[in-house]
Formats: C-alpha cells, structure tokens, sequence
C-alpha cells in the first residue's frame, strides 16, 4: 500500500484537497502535525494544522502565518524547508514542510545523557550555521531547544536525499528542484519550528511585551521583554550545548517562575564542574554563550561557530559531522574509543603547553585527562607535578611582591628619618615638642651635641622606675621577637570531586576546599582528613611530614555507589544503560556507581527493552518501578 491510499488514522476529519492525509504524527501547543501525500509530486510531506480551537484566533493566525513567511525565505540544509502554507480562504489553517524521518534531539538526550562533549560540540556548530543564515535573512529563532533539533542517521547506502525530492522531481511552478545541499550525507541535523521567530524587518506579536518561549532556554531580555537579536539566538544554544554537555539544564527550578529568576540571575554551575570530562576550554565557550549581557556574549552565531570549530582542531578534529556519524552508528564503543583518544591528546596538548609556559592551558588539559583516567597513577604524577611547580612559582612571586613592598616602606621610613632630622636642626621648622613618660617636656639635644643631665624636682614615687632617669638615659633598642616556629603551606591545587570537598587538620574541624586552598602548618607532621558533604565520598587521609618547603596536593576522592532497586518481574534481567557492566535483579538492591553526587540513569528491562529513567543521590537508595502498563 502506498501513501496516497494508506488509511488515515487522524480521528478528525480534514478538509484539505491538495493533500492526502495519512496518520497523524505529532501533537503540539499550537498545531497537529500530520505525515501526507502529495500525489501531485509523488512525495511524503509533513502537513501542520492548527487546531480548530485556534485558528479563528486572530492572534494565533497572525504568528501561525509569521512562521511561514520566516522560514518559506531561508534556504539551508540545517533548516527544515516549507513548501506550501494554506490561503485564508481556506477551512483548514495548515503549513507543509518537508518530512523529518529521524528522532529529535531531546529523545537523544533522554535515551544516552550527556553527549561526548566533541559530539554535542558537532551537533551545536550543525545547528550554528543554520542559525547563521537565518540571522542574515533577518529571522531570530527565539525558541532554540533539543525539542526542536531533528537528527537523522541514514543507511550507509543510501546516497540521496530521503527527506526531500528526487534531482529530477519537478516544483510546483514546473521548474527542476535543486538537489539538497546535504544529499550524500548521512547524518542530517535539522533547526525545525520557527513558530516564534521575530522578523527583525516587520512587527509582530510580541512587539506588545508578550513573552513567547521555553523560560529554561530564554534569553534574559527576551524574559524581560526587551529588544531581541541574535545574540539571544547565542544565548539558546548556549543553554543546548550546556545540557548536550551535562546531561541537565543550566537554569532549573521547581516552576517556571523560579528558572525565569535564575535566568535573570545569572547564576548556573559551571559545565565542567558539573561533569569534568568537560573541560575547562568548553567550558568558557559555553559561559561566554551564556552571559548575562548581550554584549558579552559571542556577537554572531559564526564567531561562536568559529571559536568550537578552532578548539576542535586544536584537539585534532577537523571533520565535526564524522564525529557525530561515528557516535549515531555505536554510542558505546565510540564512547570508549573517544575517551582512551582523548586521554593520549590532552596529554600531548599539555605537554606542549607546558613547554611553551602556558601554564593554564597545561592544567586545563591535564586536570580534563584526569577526569577521564582519575585511577591512572602516572597521570596523577603529572599533574600534581606540574601543580607542586606551579605552587613554587606562586610563592615566589608573592615572596618576590612581599620584598618590594618591604623595600618601598624601609625606603620610605628612611626618607621619614631624615626629613625629621632636618626638621630639628632647621630652626623655620617647627617640631612637636618631645615628651618623658609622664607628659613632660623633653629638650631636644642638636645634633653632635652631648646630652647633658639636669636638675630634676622631686616627685612623688610609683611603683615604676623614675621618669627623670629614663629620660636621661639613651633610649635602648627593643629586645628581638622570639624565634619564629618554622612553617609550611601545603596547597590543595586541585579535587575530584571539584566542589563539596572538606579538609581537617588532624582533629580540627573541617572546612570546605575551594581550589586553590592553602593550608598553613608548623613544621611539624600532620595528618589532612579530606571528606565530602553530606558523607557522599569514601574519606581519604594524607600525611604530611615535617619540613618547611611548600607542597602542591592532588585529591580524588571515590563517589560512593548509590543503592538501586528494582521494583518488576523477578524473571527477567534489568540492566543500568549508563554502567552497561551493572545488571539488577527485581526486589534486590544493587549498587550503581556514581561518577558525581547526583545523576539520572536509565534502566533498560531485558528482553522487553522497556526504560525508565531513575535520578541517584550518592550514597543513598532509590527504586524505580517497571510494574503497571508498558
């Protein structure tokens, strides 16, 4: 049976000639998205209707009617392409685009977590040149978000273009249709639902003030209502490459009115010390993406696009879109391949920093190779190496600043000195008089001129020494401080976990780490308890034997596992997708092990291939359930 005569299973009767509907596909706020024919081009489209409770809505008309107009004027291959868009005369209001045979991103993050982060940097420039042309039409998205990223992975034989016609198929007008830009790619990545994008070059219904958006991907003037360009576009795909990076969302809350206000805060846990694997490079493309300012963000979606494409080179990657080819065809081996790769370049990328004395982009690849090997004993020779070194050359530019200003202000007291000298032997200068121990004058003796003693009257005694006498005698100098105890500084130059880590020193109480922590000791042996909050990590003690030379330590503390059950069939096997190592029976609890304090895993139910996902808490237990309908 082909299209044209397949059943419709729509449960709604559309009166729509042009084109036969097939079954319905999709379900949104605004509009129905149905799968038809065109029997005049003999192709599958993608027929979006608006709902009839809508479209009589002037308003609704009005945005649905915007969203064709912007998206009918791009022509991309990382932007879904319209073909046809219903006349007002019509009784169905309806747009038709091009078909999308691959799965949304969203659906992707949902079955795998977080990405490789090289994969959701693929992905992101993808999505970037699209948001490039559609800026230089003059059309902002406004609605950037994994729900509105579709990716196709296609066969390995096939060699066109299954989402759009043939070479030779003919338009509507009777010209020939050119070819996909994309026709011999097997991986397609598509920017769909430009519903409110704003045309910069005509007014539309947000220019009243009205908020239109998803609030966890909003940037923050659109939040408020202000002018909105495509740095807000930056923005959204900032929030897309951050969640594509962690494996949850930026800004998040218990109700939209709570992630609006950390929007406008700000204030988000940086990407790499959510997940460390991340890096710091990553990491500050995507804080620049997601600056609270428009004008310190990346300008364009292309300098954002340049800045991932030039760090991916610099990591040896020139080809983005294979990287993604290669993720979709095995998740799990590509995973492992990646990070055994990713280990030897980062390494190798350090050490060339390092030679070069560049020593923060040193650190950043060592301290993101460790988190991909944080058991590798020689690796962790390296880094807390570099990290003792770079702990020496602090200290000795502070010991170098510290001279200084010990220079300038015996300079300065030297210069005071004689300046009062002067002052006392210059009679147009006048002196504040000096005085005894008890408040008397004192006559100043010139300079060169022996002290001679005078007559004191009599006074009553106390029970201090006579002020006269101290008054007659050279002052002496003051006794020397007590020797110094000798000390040490011991840094904590870097942790794993990165964050909620607690020192004590021997029977102190703890404090939390914030690197680089500096802990100053006596020369004499101590013992550093390092734990976490909460008691979510096994504790560690170090010791640290006496001396007076400074140390630079390393931390890596083991997450505990977090305890799981399974509530279903006691027959079949359930399987952690995440730990593919870690099976589960129902009823009996198991442990998960856990790479940060909180994650969401999913469960996969053999052979059903049934899957739930479960949020973990380190050390504590959790349970999901399998039981009630499929």
């Amino acid at each position: 049976m082909d299209a044209a005569s397949a059943p419709a299973h729509t449960g709604r009767h559309l009166a729509i000639t042009k084109y036969d509907v097939v079954e319905e596909i999709g379900h949104g706020g605004m509009a129905t998205v149905y799968r038809a024919h065109d029997a005049r081009l003999g192709r599958d489209v993608a027929l979006k209707v608006i709902h009839p409770h809508l479209r009589d809505s002037p308003e609704v008309k009005h945005r649905f009617f915007v969203e064709a107009q912007a998206v009918a004027k791009l022509r991309h291959p990382n932007i879904v392409e319209v073909f046809d868009v219903s006349s007002e005369s019509e009784a169905e209001q309806y747009l038709v685009v091009e078909l999308l045979r691959g799965v949304t991103l969203r659906k992707l993050l949902r079955d795998h977590g977080a990405l490789p982060p090289e994969v959701a940097v693929a992905i992101t420039i993808e999505l970037l040149g699209a948001l490039a042309h559609a800026h230089g039409a003059g059309v902002v998205h406004r609605d950037v978000k994994p729900e509105n990223v579709i990716i196709e992975l296609r066969p390995r034989d096939a060699s066109t273009n299954s989402m759009a016609t043939d070479a030779a198929s003919l338009g509507e007008s009777g010209s020939r249709m050119m070819p996909s830009p994309d026709a011999s790619e097997r991986v397609v990545v598509k920017l769909t639902d430009f519903g409110i994008a704003k045309l910069l070059d005509a007014q539309g219904v947000t220019s009243t003030g009205q908020v239109l958006g998803s609030p966890a991907h909003m940037a923050p003037e659109q939040i408020e209502g202000g002018d909105v360009d495509e740095r807000a576009d930056v923005f959204g795909l900032g929030v897309l490459l951050y969640e594509c990076l962690v494996g949850h969302l930026p800004f998040e809350g218990n109700n939209p009115a709570q992630v609006l206000r950390r929007v406008l805060d700000g204030i988000y846990p940086a990407a790499e010390r959510e997940r460390p694997t991340v890096g710091r490079p990553w990491s500050k493309l995507v804080d620049r993406a997601l600056a609270r300012k428009p004008e310190d963000r990346f300008p364009s979606a292309t300098a954002m696009r340049d800045a991932l494409v030039t760090e991916l080179r610099r990591l040896g990657m020139v080809t983005p879109r294979a990287e993604l080819e290669a993720w979709l065809d095995a998740p799990d081996a590509y995973a492992a391949r990646h990070k055994t790769s990713m280990i030897d370049v980062l390494c190798a990328r350090g050490s060339e920093s390092r030679k070069s004395g560049d020593a923060i982009a040193a650190a950043a690849d060592y301290n993101r190779a460790l988190a991909y090997a944080p058991d590798d004993a020689a690796l962790l020779r390296v880094v807390t190496t570099m990290h003792r070194a770079d702990a020496r050359s602090r200290f000795l530019r502070r010991a170098a600043r510290a001279l200084g200003v010990a220079l300038v202000l015996c300079g300065v007291a030297f210069a005071l000195t004689r300046t009062l000298t002067s002052a006392e032997d210059n009679p147009t200068v006048v002196v504040p008089p000096r005085t005894d121990g008890i408040g008397r004058a004192v006559p100043r003796i010139p300079n060169g001129v022996a002290p001679v003693a005078t007559a004191e009257p009599s006074i009553t005694p106390t029970a201090t020494p006579s002020s006269a006498t101290n008054a007659a005698l050279p002052s002496r100098p003051p006794a020397p401080p007590p020797a110094r105890a000798i000390e040490r500084v011991v840094t904590v130059a870097s942790t794993w976990p990165h964050f909620g880590v607690l020192v004590a020193v021997d029977e102190g109480a703890p404090a939390e780490v914030t690197v680089p922590y500096r802990i100053a000791l006596d020369g004499k042996a101590h013992e550093l308890h390092f734990a976490c909050v909460s008691d979510v990590c096994e504790p560690r003690a170090v010791h640290v034997d006496e001396g007076a030379h400074e140390d630079a330590l390393t931390i890596v503390l083991s997450v505990r596992p977090a305890s799981l059950t399974v509530e279903g069939d006691p027959t079949l096997t359930y399987q952690v997708v995440e730990e593919p190592s870690v099976y589960l029976r129902a009823g009996v609890a198991a442990p998960v092990p856990m790479r940060q304090y909180k994650s969401s895993v999913h469960i996969l139910e053999l052979p059903s291939n049934r899957t739930r996902e479960v949020p973990l808490t380190a050390g504590k237990e959790a349970r999901v359930t399998f039981l009630g309908a499929p």
